[in-house]
C-alpha cells in the first residue's frame, strides 16, 4: 500500500511530540509493508531506510517553535529564512499544497494520511481534486492549544473543514475524540482512537553524565527531591498553576527543586512568578532542550509533572516513566487513559498538586510503588499497535471507495 504522509516536522527538526509520533508511526507502518512518502515543509536532510522524505519548499528546517506552528496567534507572523525572505505559516502551507498537487499529478498513492491542521488543506486538495481517500490524524485540536480561549478562529475553521472532508479520523485519545464530537459535531463512528505508542530507546547509545548537573546531584545528596516538567511554555500546559503549586509545596517541604524545561511565550511570566512567589532559588529554567539533554533531565528527576489544561496524549510522560520518574498528571491528559500507577488531579487544583508532590517527596514507599507500577504499564504501549490500527483504517476507507464505483 502506497501512503502519502503529510506532516510538519520530523526529528531532529521537531519542536514538540508531533514529529516523534510521526517518525515512530511511519517506522511501524513500514514494518507492516507500507510504502511511505513523507512530505515536510522545509529543505530536508532526513535519511531513513524505511520511507522517503520529500521537501515541499527550499526554506531552512523550521526553527524550534516550528515557525510558530504551536503559537495559535502567530499564523501570519513572518520568519526570515536563509534567502532573506519572510515566510509565515500560511505562506508555507500555500507552498506545501502546491507541492502536494504537483506530486499527485505524477503519482497516485492509495491513501493520504495528514497530521493535524497544518496539513489538512493539502489532504482536502488530494481528496477533492484527485479522489484519493483522506485520513486525518488528530494529535491536538485548537481547543487544546487555546485552552479556555478556544484558540484561533482561522485554525478552528481549517480543522473543521479537514475533519469534515476526511474519510476517517484517527484520534490519539478518547478525550480527543470527545472534543472532536462535541466541538466540531463530527459523528463518533467516523473517529477511531489509537493511543500513541512508546518505543524503548537504545540505552546503549545513552549515558547519563552526572557532571552536567553537579549542583542538582549535590542537592539530592542533601535530601532534595527534583521535580521536572517538559514542554512548550504556553497556556495549554498549565504551568502557572504548577508554579503556584510549587510555592505551596515548598512552604511545607522546602527540600524540593523544580526544573522547567522548555521555552515559549509564557517564559518571562513564569520567571516573574517564581520571583514574586519567593521561590526563584528553587526553580531552574533550562531553556529549549532535546536529545541527550532532554534525557539527562529525565534521569536527574524524581517526579515528573504534566500540568496541562488539555493534553490530547502526552508522550513526555512515557519518556519520564522510562527514566524512573513518579508521574503526577492532570485528569485532562490523554495518557492517563492508558496508565494506572500515577497520581491524577484536575489542572486547576493547585492544592491537590502541592499535596501530591509533598506526599511523594516524603514517602519513599509511595515513590517506589509508583515507579515500579508504571514500568509494567508503559512497556505494553506499542507503535506497532498504532500502525495496525491505521492499516485497518486504510483498508476501511479503501473498501468504501471501491464500493462507491
Amino acid at each position: 500500500m502506497k501512503i502519502l504522509m503529510l506532516g510538519w516536522e520530523l526529528p531532529p527538526h521537531n519542536s514538540g511530540g508531533l514529529g516523534v509520533a510521526c517518525l515512530n508511526l511511519s517506522k511501524s507502518l513500514a514494518k507492516l509493508g507500507a510504502d511511505i512518502d513523507f512530505v515536510v515543509p522545509y529543505e530536508s536532510d532526513h535519511h531513513f531506510d524505511f520511507m522517503n522524505v520529500l521537501s515541499a519548499t527550499h526554506i531552512d528546517p523550521l526553527n524550534q517553535y516550528g515557525c510558530s506552528a504551536y503559537d495559535n496567534k502567530g499564523v501570519d507572523k513572518k520568519h526570515i529564512c536563509h534567502n532573506g525572505k519572510g515566510y509565515s505559516i500560511r505562506d508555507i502551507q500555500h507552498d506545501y499544497c502546491l507541492f502536494v498537487e504537483q506530486y499527485l499529478m505524477k503519482f497516485k498513492p492509495d491513501i493520504i494520511h495528514a497530521h493535524d491542521w497544518l496539513t489538512y488543506e493539502a489532504g482536502i486538495l488530494a481528496k477533492k481534486n484527485f479522489g484519493i481517500p483522506f485520513v486525518a490524524h488528530v494529535h491536538a485540536t485548537e481547543f487544546d492549544r487555546g485552552g479556555a480561549t478556544g484558540g484561533n478562529p482561522l485554525i478552528r475553521q481549517i480543522e473543521y473543514e479537514g475533519l469534515v472532508w476526511a474519510d476517517k479520523i484517527v484520534a490519539v485519545s478518547q478525550a480527543t475524540k470527545n472534543i472532536i464530537v462535541e466541538k466540531y459535531g463530527i459523528p463518533p463512528e467516523k473517529i477511531d482512537v489509537a493511543y500513541n505508542g512508546f518505543t524503548l530507546p537504545k540505552d546503549d547509545d545513552y549515558r547519563y553524565d552526572g557532571s552536567s548537573y553537579q549542583y542538582l546531584e549535590n542537592l539530592k545528596k542533601q535530601g532534595y527531591t527534583v521535580v521536572s516538567t517538559v514542554g512548550r511554555f504556553t497556556l495549554q500546559k498549565g504551568l502557572m498553576h504548577m508554579m503556584r503549586a510549587a510555592a505551596r509545596a515548598l512552604s511545607v517541604h522546602p527540600k524540593m527543586v523544580f526544573l522547567f524545561a522548555g521555552d515559549g511565550e509564557e517564559k518571562d511570566e513564569l520567571m516573574r512568578a517564581s520571583a514574586d512567589l519567593g521561590i526563584s532559588q528553587n526553580v531552574i529554567f533550562t531553556g529549549f532542550i532535546r536529545g541527550k539533554q532532554l534525557r539527562d533531565i529525565y534521569s536527574i528527576s524524581d517526579i515528573f509533572v504534566m500540568s496541562s489544561v488539555s493534553e490530547p496524549f502526552g508522550l513526555t510522560a512515557l519518556e519520564a516513566a522510562h527514566h524512573g520518574n513518579a508521574l503526577v498528571i492532570t485528569k485532562q491528559s490523554g495518557v492517563g487513559e492508558v496508565l494506572r500507577s500515577i497520581v491524577r488531579y484536575d489542572f486547576w487544583d493547585e492544592d491537590k498538586l502541592a499535596d501530591a508532590l509533598v506526599n511523594i517527596a516524603e514517602s519513599p514507599a509511595l515513590t517506589n510503588i509508583l515507579r515500579d507500577g508504571i514500568k509494567h504499564e508503559y512497556t505494553r504501549i506499542s507503535w506497532d499497535d498504532v500502525a495496525e490500527k491505521c492499516i485497518q483504517v486504510y483498508d476501511e476507507v479503501s473498501k468504501h471507495k471501491r464500493n462507491m464505483f
